[in-house]
């Protein structure tokens, strides 16, 4: 019986199963870089704001403590949205007739909020408690990234759970003595991991088994 297929077939054959290999490897890698990547995290992306408020100036620039606007974050899981109150208790003084502040000033004339956008916005299934961070040493900075130097707010981290999972994992290399908590730039007075190691045990941070339990973060 002849030959049905020419010899190239083989050829053919051999670089169409390689080449299938390496083809689904490399979705796979696209698939994960960008799923990792900015544009599905969010990260680094500046949201669109009623007022282009800038952390960088008040924060930065002027000093404020970020518990002058986020009233609760010591005592509530959420770290409120500061009433448009509290930036007229500087702006009924100073920029009284900036035509980019109308915005804050007609929302104190007739009561309504300015609808802000999240920028830091967990999905429904994620329970996230900031009191509860604050009280075990866990600075701002860790989380939202150094917003003293962010003209606009953006979000800093991924906040993966793989991201949240490497801190409950390894607490002490995050955790910093409470009058340090809403500094910007922190730096340890010695090893990180040294005195994390004391704070753990100061602050009675729970053992990493129970931190990276299905519950804690999702209940």
């Amino acid at each position: 019986m002849s030959q049905i297929f020419h010899h190239s077939a083989n050829t053919f054959a051999r670089i169409t199963i390689y080449g299938a290999v390496f083809f689904i490897g490399f979705a796979g890698w696209a698939g994960y870089e960008l799923d990792q990547s900015h544009y599905a995290t969010r990260a680094k992306v500046h949201q669109e704001q009623p007022v282009p408020f800038s952390h960088k100036h008040h924060v930065g620039g002027m000093g404020i403590d970020c518990r002058y606007c986020h009233t609760t974050v010591e005592t509530s899981s959420f770290a409120n949205i500061p009433p448009t109150r509290t930036c007229m208790n500087c702006h009924s003084q100073i920029w009284r007739n900036s035509d980019m502040l109308e915005p804050v000033r007609a929302s104190y004339r007739t009561g309504n909020s300015l609808n802000w956008n999240r920028v830091h916005d967990l999905p429904d299934f994620v329970y996230f408690n900031h009191s509860i961070h604050v009280a075990k040493g866990v600075g701002c900075e860790s989380c939202h990234g150094r917003v003293d130097q962010m003209p606009l707010t953006y979000q800093e981290a991924s906040l993966r759970m793989e991201w949240c999972l490497n801190c409950h994992r390894h607490p002490e290399q995050y955790v910093r003595p409470r009058e340090f908590i809403t500094t910007m730039g922190y730096r340890p007075n010695g090893d990180q991991e040294e005195i994390g190691r004391r704070l753990v045990s100061e602050y009675k941070i729970q053992d990493p088994r129970l931190l990276t339990s299905c519950s804690t973060c999702h209940r």
